[in-house]
């Protein structure tokens, strides 16, 4: 991929903008250098060529000044989320002169190609995401600081439990950069003289107490320190964070609130955040209900002004601040005409077309994939992307062919089965989701011509349900346990030499036997956003699920098939992966790390990833493919299996690897080279899986292993023991 970037700078290199069939300008947020350099580059530019601003606030109209027509009708705003490799969401903004067909090409290439969530906004100040954000965010910070909150108050309240990320409020302030949102909200004050909610962005206690961090270089992660500090206590790197009062640093405070205990364990948005604002009145309380008052009277105030429609604005909170509702969406959720009454109560004033609506007999925002426009006055479908697929959709055309607690098997139409993980457990395998993937199997060699495996959680598959496990263990289950791995396996092996296509689309987190389940179809359509990892030696076990013969049978037996080959280079590559427990950060990672492989699909747009992986199977049974052939495995044999645990040792010299960590690493060395055999030799794919179920029972007898496997479930993460 590198060989596609030319590097270069716009005084030794501009003449080479002249090739380009898209110039994106990315400069200091000041329009007078803006219109400058847009006159540099009309100069350049080939007749056609699309030229994009990335500004996060300045009028895209004002940018153009001075231009030719020409120009302005290729010119639009192309405003990218930061960090633009993670964030869903790309702004398109179009001056009153872009061509129509230029828009069109621009929100289709970023939504195909880049694989973003597109929003054409209107060309209003700081677009929609940060003219909304600002205000809200800013009204929420004077609540807290004028109300009294601390810190940890304030983010236990605004994170998880109301659908926003983890980053909450103040380490969301801290990632942006109090400057930069300093910068931000000076600069929309004074852009939106007309707005009454602009009074948010006045000084107040927030704003003195930011202007003094900012005085003192406190500006947030960049700077080492902001809301939050990092301090080695005892130790122990901990994260302090600001007292407002005294400006020093402390240790947070154990937030507790009887309402939040109260909901916590309510899963789902649309039944957790109702019952909390039902809860009896605390500090709480007071904050969500207040502050998201403010911000649904904000967004049906704004909503006319910025966006084309309604669901704009849900689509660039969810996808610009990674909020799992928008405020319309919160709205619906909560109940419009109740809450309406609410507000009003509280000396909030509500839009006028919002009661219009309600006076109109219209109760949602909503109503049977369609949103209100405030325009016409009527419901608008919201126009959908045909690459996608609605699991709703399909479930409301009675599609839905079987299901438990753990998995679903749904038809796809065109002769296409999809096996759906919806375990609660960050879909998890178990024995559920086990017996419906048997019946998919079954199913497919009579009712589909190829079946499909994904789903839309959060998550692919962070592996198998270690809590069975435990349990099993505990009480000294081992037959019982060696036939879960056995019937693991069989399962795997036989989807992997299934008669028909088996398609596998994982996405973000798929952890050992997700990888598994991934390698065990004919190939992938994977996110480009795919982590990707044999981490079970973090829980005292090892790949017992066809991994470690998958890993063999990838990057091994490749190599050595090749005349006089060496194995220990590959063989010590494959053996780091699992001992050390190596992740790929992308699905081309993935791709070199051997879990995918080189023909399957890295897909950009997550939305689309179901939708390509049916074509993809479909395609397969359109020629005719045959699944992958039962192949013999190389087995390294004792020569190399000396120099892996001689490898090994090295590790615990260095004290990289625990007493317990040799023991798990000479079984998958044992594995990875065919046991006890005296010399290399070509080995029946059951030679190795035999070997890893022997393995995998033994070391879940270990009471080492119990020990890691009780404490990733306690705490979340692995012990070094």
């Amino acid at each position: 991929r590198e060989k596609f970037i030319v590097l270069g700078n716009i005084e030794d290199d501009f003449e080479k903008l002249g090739e380009c069939d898209w110039i994106i300008e990315v400069i200091i947020e000041l329009l007078e250098p803006k219109q400058e350099l847009m006159e540099r580059i009309e100069e350049v530019r080939k007749p056609g060529s699309i030229v994009s601003t990335n500004t996060s606030g300045i009028p895209i109209s004002s940018i153009a000044e001075g231009r030719s027509e020409d120009f302005k009708a290729h010119f639009l705003g192309t405003h990218f989320f930061n960090p633009a490799r993670y964030m869903k969401l790309l702004e398109i903004i179009p001056n009153d002169q872009t061509d129509k067909s230029v828009l069109d090409f621009m929100v289709a290439f970023g939504r195909n190609v880049l694989g973003k969530g597109v929003v054409v906004c209107k060309d209003t100040p700081n677009f929609i995401g940060n003219r909304f954000f600002a205000i809200a965010a800013s009204y929420g910070l004077e609540y807290a600081f004028s109300k009294g909150y601390s810190i940890a108050e304030i983010d236990a309240i605004t994170g998880p439990l109301i659908g926003r990320p983890k980053t909450a409020t103040f380490r969301l302030v801290d990632l942006i950069g109090l400057d930069v949102m300093g910068h931000v909200n000076n600069n929309l004050y004074e852009a939106i003289s007309e707005d009454p909610f602009r009074k948010a962005l006045l000084p107040g206690s927030s704003k003195e107490i930011m202007g003094q961090m900012i005085k003192r270089g406190w500006l947030g992660n960049k700077s080492g320190q902001g809301f939050y500090k990092k301090i080695l206590a005892n130790g122990n790197k901990e994260f302090w964070t600001l007292n407002p009062e005294t400006m020093d640093y402390e240790r947070p405070e154990k937030v507790r609130f009887g309402s939040v205990d109260a909901v916590r364990k309510k899963e789902k948005l649309q039944d957790r955040l109702p019952a909390l604002l039902q809860q009896d009145e605390d500090r709480a309380v007071s904050y969500v209900r207040d502050t998201l008052y403010y911000n649904l009277a904000y967004a049906a105030y704004i909503a006319p002004e910025i966006a084309f429609r309604l669901n704009d604005i849900d689509d660039v909170v969810r996808w610009g601040f990674g909020h799992e509702a928008g405020p319309f969406q919160i709205w619906d959720i909560l109940g419009v005409s109740s809450t309406v009454e609410k507000m009003q109560g509280d000396g909030i004033e509500v839009a006028g077309w919002v009661k219009e609506m309600l006076e109109k007999g219209c109760e949602t925002f909503y109503k049977n994939g369609a949103s209100y426009d405030f325009e016409l006055k009527s419901y608008t479908p919201i126009p959908v992307d045909r690459k996608t697929v609605s699991f709703e959709q399909i479930r409301e055309r009675g599609n839905e062919l079987a299901r438990n607690m753990s998995a679903s098997l749904l038809d796809m139409g065109d002769g296409v089965g999809l096996l759906e993980m919806h375990s609660p457990k960050v879909n998890a395998l178990d024995p559920d989701f086990f017996e419906m993937a048997k019946t998919a199997l079954t199913r497919l060699e009579t009712d589909f011509d190829a079946l499909v495996i994904g789903n839309q959680g959060q998550d692919f598959c962070i592996g198998a349900n270690i809590a069975i496990l435990v349990m099993a263990a505990s009480q000294g289950m081992w037959d019982q346990i060696e036939q879960m791995v056995l019937d693991g396996q069989m399962l795997f092996y036989k989807l992997h030499h299934a008669p028909k296509p088996v398609i596998t689309a994982p996405h973000q987190r798929v952890l050992g036997g997700g990888v598994e389940l991934t390698m065990a179809g004919w190939g992938s359509v994977a996110d480009h956003e795919t982590y990707m990892g044999f981490v079970e030696v973090g829980v005292g076990l090892l790949p017992a699920g066809c991994g470690c013969m998958h890993m063999l049978r990838r990057k091994v037996n490749p190599v050595m098939r090749t005349q006089n080959a060496d194995v220990l280079p590959v063989m010590e590559e494959v053996f780091e992966q699992l001992a050390l427990a190596k992740v790929g950060a992308s699905a081309w990672e993935d791709m070199g790390l051997g879990y995918l492989k080189s023909d399957d699909v890295i897909n950009m747009n997550s939305d689309q990833r179901l939708a390509r992986a049916k074509e993809r199977a479909l395609a397969l049974v359109a020629s005719g493919e045959k699944g992958p052939e039962e192949e013999k495995v190389y087995a390294a044999g004792r020569d190399t299996l000396a120099a892996l645990n001689l490898r090994l040792q090295t590790y615990a010299w260095a004290d990289y690897a625990s007493e317990h960590d040799l023991k798990i690493g000479r079984k998958i060395a044992n594995i990875l080279c065919g046991g006890n055999i005296s010399g290399p030799a070509w080995v029946d794919p059951w030679h190795i899986l035999d070997l890893e179920r022997e393995a995998f029972v033994s070391l879940a007898g270990e009471p080492l292993t119990q020990a890691r496997i009780a404490h990733m479930l306690e705490k979340g993460k692995p012990l070094r023991n």
